[in-house]
């Protein structure tokens, strides 16, 4: 009996796990185009390709390794077409710095090429279909991503266990990031956020950060879920979440809060070095 309750348990978990498994990547964010998807959530970029051997190779045994190679190539030609419309801020998407400099396009088509390979199949057909994954962060990120920085001395300087100036007396409250729950105003993922006043200032963005976090981890991490966002490693245990207003810029990637929301965001930013570490998540839908 105890046997059968055993082998009850095990059958039950092995249903749940690929529920498991969807509700996780349902959780990710999770950006379609063209051939391939850019997860935001994974700071990844994939994108299939399909290749066949030439029909009088078919059952010789050149067709599986000319197959691979054509589904290799279809899928590094839809992972520039993906690559290339990556939103880097609200006004520009990586294809303007490959239009405007011939280095940076080199850079990129070499990383493309250079992509791993994540998952390979051989159909039944004689045709191959592989996936190719290409992160956003490292050398990508050192490539695209402003080349300065201007974050303040403050926040270089200050330690992120130290309260905020100007809290309300008595209130010894430490934040150790930020989360910026922008549910329902139609947030655009960038790779260079900026968040912003009322007024239009900017309260982070590039001049907050100090770019080796940026290169390595990305400006912000982005969820669909605000509880996860508040758990996620990026923030640790105590972040201060704020509520987006509205977006700004033509890429709808910048995002405004409340004054008094950017006022505390800034007194935080001149004591409290999580800003500098990149330590934002942006919940969006």
């Amino acid at each position: 009996m105890r046997a059968f309750s055993r082998i009850s348990v095990v059958l039950v978990w092995l249903l749940l796990l690929p529920a498991a498994g969807i509700y996780a990547q349902e959780q990710d964010l999770i950006e379609s185009a063209g051939g391939g998807t850019i997860n935001w959530s994974k700071g990844v970029i994939l994108a299939k390709g399909i290749g066949a051997p030439p029909e009088q190779y078919y059952g010789k045994p050149q067709a599986r390794p000319m197959a691979l190679r054509a589904a290799k190539l279809d899928a590094m030609r839809n992972l520039l077409e993906v690559t290339k419309g990556v939103q880097i801020d609200s006004q520009t998407v990586v294809s303007d710095f490959m239009i405007s400099s011939d280095v940076i396009a080199a850079r990129v088509d070499g990383m493309v090429k250079g992509a791993q390979i994540v998952k390979q199949e051989y159909l039944s057909d004689g045709t191959v279909e592989i996936t190719m994954q290409m992160s956003l962060n490292g050398e990508f990120s050192q490539v695209v991503l402003p080349q300065t920085t201007m974050q303040t001395p403050q926040a270089s300087e200050q330690s992120a266990a130290e309260p905020v100036v100007g809290a309300p007396k008595g209130d010894s409250m430490v934040y150790t990031g930020l989360v910026v729950d922008a549910r329902g105003i139609e947030v655009r993922p960038a790779m260079a956020p900026k968040i912003l006043d009322e007024t239009g200032k900017e309260v982070y963005g590039s001049a907050y950060v100090s770019r080796e976090f940026a290169v390595q981890q990305g400006m912000s991490g982005y969820a669909r879920d605000l509880t996860a966002a508040q758990s996620n490693p990026r923030v640790t245990h105590n972040p201060l979440t704020v509520k987006g207003l509205r977006t700004e810029g033509t890429g709808h990637s910048d995002i405004v809060v409340s004054n008094g929301d950017a006022s505390h965001l800034q007194s935080a930013s001149e004591n409290l070095s999580f800003l500098k570490k990149c330590r934002v998540m942006i919940v969006v839908d």
